[in-house]
């Protein structure tokens, strides 16, 4: 029922946007709590927003103003999504974008942790912020910062995911918060964002490549057509046959993404409802192989 939604342009979207308020959950009532910093952009945005009140000796304000830096940093990296992914991606950026600011700026901040254990708050408030971020990625969409710009590497064709382009980044950042707070600060906002940098891959489905073996005895040539025309994936055929039935068995080789599993099995029950398949998950792949992000 999530794919099929998924298959229309403003379902999309309002998933994406869904995606957009289950990442500020995650963030707001389990990691801003306890004083941590996620990763990203925001991450960075939330550092900023603390040496700004810091500054201006100010406890608190009636909204996260780290919502509203990461907006305004946001700006040039929405020019470069319109320049390498296309003003359909940019406006779904930008609205994905507004929505996290919305969301992270409006949803209430516990005055206590929800969760008493600082290891086991880190855990869910990675988990289900990565969640949020991967469902906005499967979308096609991105809340813009290092999302948006893992995805441009991506298409590009750089062999990086979208948490590992998110784990490189932070370096700095996490770098910065054990020289400004403290080592536990610093350890726990590491371990959150590890947390989450799982989920992403996990929830991104684009970012995770399988291999296909198909195993029929039927001529199909209209399967052949779906996977090249429609899948735009190639093929590697070689010929068997069957040890029990020594009958003739055709095998096709085919390395797509996780999304696109779906689709060519229901192609292939259409072509041949006898034939079989066994998927391999997280296999590498690398050279002649498009990375497809929606």
């Amino acid at each position: 029922m999530l794919k099929s939604t998924m298959r229309y342009g403003w379902s999309r979207l309002a998933l994406a946007v869904l995606g957009s308020l289950i990442y500020a959950l995650g963030i707001n009532l389990f990691v801003t709590p306890l004083g941590l910093y996620t990763g990203g952009l925001m991450g960075i945005c939330q550092l900023l927003r603390t040496l700004i009140l810091s500054a201006l000796h100010v406890s608190s304000l009636p909204f996260d103003l780290a919502g509203v830096v990461f907006y305004a940093i946001n700006v040039p990296l929405l020019a470069i999504a319109w320049r390498f992914m296309g003003p359909i991606f940019f406006r779904n950026t930008v609205i994905c974008a507004t929505t996290y600011t919305l969301f992270v700026s409006l949803v209430p901040v516990p005055a206590q942790p929800l969760v008493d254990d600082v290891l086991t708050s880190c855990l869910l408030g990675g988990v289900i912020s990565g969640v949020g971020t991967g469902l906005v990625l499967t979308c096609g969409c991105s809340g813009g910062g290092l999302d948006a710009l893992g995805l441009i590497l991506s298409r590009r064709g750089s062999r990086l995911s979208i948490g590992q382009v998110n784990l490189v980044c932070n370096a700095t950042l996490f770098l910065l918060c054990g020289l400004l707070f403290d080592v536990s600060t610093m350890i726990y906002s590491i371990l959150n964002t590890i947390f989450q940098a799982i989920a992403i891959d996990r929830a991104h489905q684009q970012s995770v490549n399988v291999q296909m073996l198909i195993f029929t005895k039927a001529e199909s040539p209209e399967l052949d057509h779906f996977i090249l025309d429609n899948l735009h994936r190639g093929i590697t055929r070689w010929e068997g046959k069957g040890v029990y039935t020594g009958e003739d068995t055709h095998i096709l080789c085919v390395c797509l993404n996780k999304y696109q599993i779906e689709d060519l099995q229901q192609a292939l029950l259409k072509a041949d409802p006898k034939a079989f398949f066994i998927i391999q998950e997280g296999v590498h792949v690398s050279n002649n192989f498009e990375r497809r992000l929606n």
